[in-house]
């Protein structure tokens, strides 16, 4: 085709104004159609720390949809726990599983005990090295962590040496790779641009990265980002084109603190711990608290004022 030519008729497109383009890039979905996208036996990462930021409205809604065999990788709380309690899970990739006032995951440390589940106990720098690679689409980075140790004899790694004339050994630590991510932020768009507020955002982007799908819950939803809170651009911890889909979830976090709006609910992460000492704890606990839908939820650990007003912990 000479310079001059025009484009051939099947290139050319019809004149689009930005209010059609907006609509249909927007990756805005009801929590149902999340559920509804995933399916039994997916690897599934779930980003947030511990008691910490934990899209916890989208773990209910596996909690109680009929999903089972995941294989779940976090650095994990009581969405790790819950999920375990709930027999939805056959694996779990993990950092550590922790509520930190509460230090051993009940429910998870039963499912271990149990003998009944498949687990991969990581150094936590491993589990951040597993997303790097799974997110620069390698099959593994090389890194000292877990050399010596355990790790090697238990997690089934292997190890490289490296070309260059230092020949230096070390581990090589596989991808990650997840079908999909789950994340929960203070704030998102219908375009799938978010905002992280909090001061410990680790590695939500990792996970966000490696993934196939990502799913992102907001406390709050709004049109365009750039036309609501430009100011706030900075808080954009991973690019759009990594977000799946937008689930609007105010109040999504809980029993898990999400900072700096409120804190964890103390109480009710206790109920849940107490709950797994009890016969048929888990099935009392979940028809008691979880509810139907996150309204019902709400409802049931206080309602959305006492819920928004947790005070944040001091560490």
């Amino acid at each position: 085709m000479a310079v001059s030519d025009p484009p051939p008729e099947s290139l050319i497109q019809p004149d689009k104004g930005p209010m059609m383009l907006e609509r249909e890039l927007n990756k805005q979905v009801t929590i149902e159609q999340f559920v509804a996208s995933l399916k039994s036996g997916m690897t599934i990462g779930i980003a947030g720390w511990g008691p910490r930021r934990k899209p916890m409205a989208l773990v209910r809604a596996i909690l109680r949809s009929d999903l089972t065999d995941l294989t779940i990788v976090a650095y994990g709380g009581p969405d790790v726990g819950m999920l375990c309690a709930a027999d939805k899970v056959k694996k779990v990739v993990f950092g550590f599983v922790s509520m930190d006032a509460i230090p051993l995951e009940p429910w998870f440390r039963k499912a271990r005990e149990a003998g009944g589940l498949d687990i991969l106990d990581l150094h936590q720098g491993m589990l951040e090295l597993g997303l790097h690679a799974a997110a620069f689409r390698l099959p593994f980075l090389p890194t000292h962590v877990g050399l010596g140790t355990d790790v090697m004899t238990h997690g089934g790694f292997k190890t490289v040496q490296s070309p260059y004339n230092d020949g230096e050994v070390l581990l090589a630590m596989p991808a990650l790779k997840l079908d999909a991510a789950l994340l929960h932020v203070q704030r998102a768009d219908r375009l799938g641009n978010i905002q992280a507020l909090g001061p410990d955002t680790y590695y939500d982007e990792w996970f966000a990265r490696a993934a196939d799908k990502t799913f992102v819950s907001a406390e709050e939803v709004v049109d365009r980002m750039d036309h609501s809170y430009p100011e706030d651009a900075r808080f954009n911890i991973v690019e759009r084109c990594f977000a799946h889909a937008v689930v609007d979830a105010p109040l999504g976090a809980p029993p898990t603190s999400m900072p700096p709006a409120y804190g964890w609910d103390m109480k009710a992460l206790k109920a849940y711990a107490a709950s797994a000492r009890e016969e048929a704890g888990w099935d009392a606990y979940a028809a008691d608290i979880i509810g139907a839908d996150e309204a019902d939820y709400l409802d049931r650990v206080g309602g959305k004022d006492a819920v928004a007003a947790l005070p944040l912990p001091i560490f």
